[in-house]
């Protein structure tokens, strides 16, 4: 790492030597600008994640955020994305924040910095690591000494790493954001936020500006803004641009005016409809925005991917699909789209659009479908998935109790009395966080559901094993309710009787997958044929040979599920994330093609949590060449559009 970062700091070196000016980035109060190597400057900045991004393609969907005419890229840093483990940071891969800020600063990027500790961002906890809620009392975001200090180490960590970035060294970073949103979280802690102004100045020096966003009001920034950081807005397209900025000048009398959100689509749920902004309407607030003279940021100018576990949730409790597609003007997969050439065509407008060629739309290729063979269940597998064994408990244990922060736990009692007749399991304080899947003896009973079933009748005998296999869905991401604690949080009711004697098996399934999963099964055509198979928790596996003769493969694909229910999928080891096509709306996973191979067939697992289709119909899968991420099915009653606009205003 030390021979990447030398050439930006003996370039700041040479050029003091040689008496050249410092490359500096600030804030003129007396013209309303930020001034850039003391000229005044305006930035037109889009945001993109390296983190839903695949490395392979991050200098692609840089180059074409380039080529739209932006000045700048604005990314979040989520803390649990590389300190996933308490102490065990990962800064490599796909998590090589550095070597991205190097890419953007060799395509003539600056970047606006997130740096957190809390992002927000639809993340899973909004980027704060589920680790932290170990201690249960903790109040996050707040000045709880706990929390401050794991705050303070991370950041000991991350900033350090981000100084040589930081323009006036040479690098891309202009400016930092410290927290995100404060005024939208009840807290209201101004020590917390003086806290977070000393340590970044401790890491970052007193040259960078760092600065705050909240929703464009006076009751947001009231809670959100500190002085010594410059406090920022985010609102939505088809508002009151004079409003919204009028609410900034409420905390910000001078200064540059800035909107670090300009929400150009928004964000999905599972079983809502995709959302969905005309890109007519976002050009014309851009407009309105750019001819004020204003700073703006496009919030997402490519969402791109939640793939594995990385998913959010908001409140009342649903969480969002694998696409972070956020009908962005670059598509998850990085495709040009009408709102990218609209926007572009009101951003030439106020500035010189780059010469050159715009990097195209990279090909899809659907290689069709592939048969998948029934392996076995979870529980048939259940030693090798959770080769440590259960923790054993009077009542059960919560995911971070278990240090299982993702994916699957498998809880197991056995029934206390004979249930001949359907008798009702139910928990009655809404402790199924977040789906459960429900079996006696390998017999299918039902799913409950946070929120939404908290009660399922289920039969069998004295003594057997009652199994559910729980899913973490996704933690909340935005609001009060980030501590949000996975797995048996409460107690389980047989009829009246409290479950008692619990043993818990947390699941290694990602690292089944890459030892290969079939191997923990003995013979595994033994279950092929039991209908009862395809209703529990089953792994499927099977493979992709990629046609060899055909230039330029393997391409990006998208795979689709007809006939199966809801679950995991893995390619060549490859986490690609949750599909639920029984929900919807998004019917196909994107497959970018570094995950596939050409030289020998590509493996692939399913982990089918329902029903598949495999008694019934072809046990199979299709890979297509066209996403669907807006399929009409039947929906919840909850109306989207009525949460669209909560959320906005919870926002602005």
């Amino acid at each position: 790492m030390l021979r990447l970062l030398l050439p930006l700091a003996a370039l700041a070196a040479l050029l003091r030597a040689a008496n050249v000016p410092q490359r500096s980035f600030g804030i003129d109060y007396d013209c309303n600008c930020f001034v850039k190597d003391g000229e005044p400057f305006r930035y037109i900045s889009g945001s993109i994640h390296y983190s839903r991004v695949p490395r392979y393609y991050w200098k692609d969907r840089l180059l074409k955020m380039k080529m739209a005419g932006l000045d700048a890229i604005q990314t979040y840093v989520p803390w649990n994305y590389h300190e996933t483990q308490m102490g065990v940071y990962d800064f490599f891969g796909g998590k090589d924040l550095e070597y991205f800020l190097q890419l953007a600063n060799e395509i003539g990027l600056l970047v606006i910095l997130r740096a957190g500790p809390y992002i927000c961002a639809e993340w899973d906890m909004g980027g704060l690591p589920a680790w932290l809620l170990e201690k249960k009392s903790i109040v996050l975001r707040s000045s709880d000494a706990d929390y401050l200090a794991a705050v303070e180490k991370w950041m000991s960590v991350l900033l350090p790493k981000m100084r040589p970035y930081l323009y006036q060294n040479g690098g891309p970073i202009i400016m930092v954001q410290v927290e995100n949103e404060y005024g939208s979280y009840f807290a209201c802690d101004y020590n917390y936020l003086r806290f977070l102004l000393k340590l970044f100045r401790l890491h970052l020096g007193d040259e960078v500006v760092l600065f705050t966003t909240d929703g464009a009001s006076q009751f947001h920034l009231k809670c959100g803004a500190l002085q010594g950081l410059y406090a920022t807005v985010d609102f939505a397209p088809g508002g009151n641009v004079t409003a919204a900025f009028l609410a900034q000048r409420s905390s910000e009398p001078k200064g540059p005016l800035v909107n670090s959100e300009f929400y150009t689509g928004w964000l999905d749920h599972w079983g809502h409809r995709h959302s969905v902004v005309p890109a007519q309407t976002i050009a014309k607030t851009l407009n309105e925005i750019l001819a004020r003279g204003a700073n703006v940021n496009l919030y997402m100018f490519i969402g791109g991917t939640n793939f594995a576990y990385w998913n959010g949730a908001n409140m009342p409790y649903m969480s969002q699909p694998t696409s972070y597609d956020y009908d962005a003007p670059l598509s998850e997969a990085g495709d040009l789209t009408e709102k990218y050439f609209a926007l572009r065509e009101v951003i030439g407008m106020y500035k010189q659009l780059p010469e050159g060629l715009i990097p195209p739309t990279t090909p899809k290729f659907a290689y069709g479908k592939v048969r998948l063979q029934k392996v076995g269940t979870v529980v048939e597998v259940l030693d090798g998935l959770s080769p440590s064994g259960p923790v054993k408990s009077t009542y059960p244990l919560t995911f971070v109790q278990l240090k299982q922060y993702f994916g699957f736990v498998l809880y197991r009692t056995t029934l206390p009395k004979n249930c001949t007749e359907p008798t009702e399991l139910s928990s009655p304080l809404n402790g199924v966080h977040d789906r459960a899947y429900v079996s006696v003896d390998g017999v299918p009973q039902g799913v409950l559901e946070r929120d939404k079933s908290l009660a399922i009748n289920i039969t069998g005998r004295a003594g057997a094993n009652l199994d559910l296999l729980v899913e973490n869905m996704g933690r909340v991401n935005f609001g009060r309710y980030n501590n949000d604690f996975k797995g048996l949080v409460s107690n389980l009711t047989l009829a009246q009787d409290i479950l008692v004697g619990w043993e818990m098996y947390p699941l290694d399934i990602d690292g089944a997958v890459n030892y290969g999963i079939v191997s923990l099964f003995d013979q595994p055509e033994r279950f092929v044929g039991n209908p009862l198979n395809d209703e529990v928790p089953t792994f499927y596996t099977g493979s992709l040979s990629i046609p060899g003769g055909i230039p330029d493969l393997p391409q990006d694909t998208y795979v689709s599920f007809p006939g199966w229910t809801k679950g995991q999928i893995w390619i060549n080891g490859f986490n690609l994330g949750r599909y639920w096509p029984a929900r919807g709306p998004q019917l196909t996973l994107y497959v970018p093609r570094n995950v596939l191979v050409s030289s020998v067939p590509n493996n692939i697992t399913v982990l089918e949590l329902e029903r598949s289709p495999c008694s019934t119909q072809a046990c199979e899968i299709e890979f297509v060449d066209e996403p669907n991420i807006n399929a009409t099915t039947q929906y919840e009653s909850y109306d989207h559009q009525l949460f669209v606009r909560d959320m906005w205003l919870t926002h602005l």
